[in-house]
């Protein structure tokens, strides 16, 4: 009888290659990790719930907070069975175009001053300002029909979150007009 030794076991290594093929995993772990914050927050909140209200303030985030961990699962598992995105797939950009930073600095310049505006002028005139400039910016060119669609989207907005959720924004000039 022979007796053979093996080869100790080579020590784990870390295989990049491995984790390179697999990179959608750290959107996995985002998701999950974004889940059990959202999950916490949630659960550890207070209870400012009231007797008309039976599900509580801490429904969504609860749903929404497992909906996250389910997500982070089933897309963990399908990029360990092979599944990965396709890159580019669906988009027509050329990737060896520079971006177009004067379009960016101009959407960031409107959000920033939209956001300075809303206690000033209120949401209605703001959101007005905020959608039609970001809509110019991005190449739309019909002023009238333009500004029409961008104050329509304003004051839906400020109704919807005003009178139908209970979410006050300010008015601004137009306070005591809804």
């Amino acid at each position: 009888m022979r007796v053979t030794e093996r080869p100790a076991p080579e020590p784990a290594r870390f295989d990049r290659d491995w984790w390179r093929a697999r990179s959608e995993l750290g959107v996995c772990a985002l998701l999950a990790l974004a889940g059990v914050l959202v999950l916490v927050d949630s659960l550890l909140g207070t209870d400012a719930g009231s007797d008309s209200d039976p599900l509580g303030p801490h429904a969504v985030p609860t749903v929404l907070g497992i909906g996250l961990l389910v997500l982070a699962a089933l897309l963990a598992v399908d990029v360990l069975r092979g599944g990965h995105g396709e890159a580019e797939a669906g988009e027509d950009v050329e990737l060896g175009t520079p971006p177009d930073l004067r379009s960016v600095g101009a959407l960031a310049g409107i959000v920033v001053a939209a956001a300075l505006l809303i206690p000033i002028l209120g949401w209605p005139l703001t959101g007005a300002g905020l959608f039609y400039g970001a809509a110019y910016v991005l190449g739309a060119r019909s002023f009238p029909r333009d500004l029409l669609v961008a104050s329509a989207v304003s004051l839906l907005t400020w109704v919807v979150f005003d009178a139908l959720l209970g979410v006050d924004l300010p008015g601004g000039p137009l306070m005591g007009v809804f």
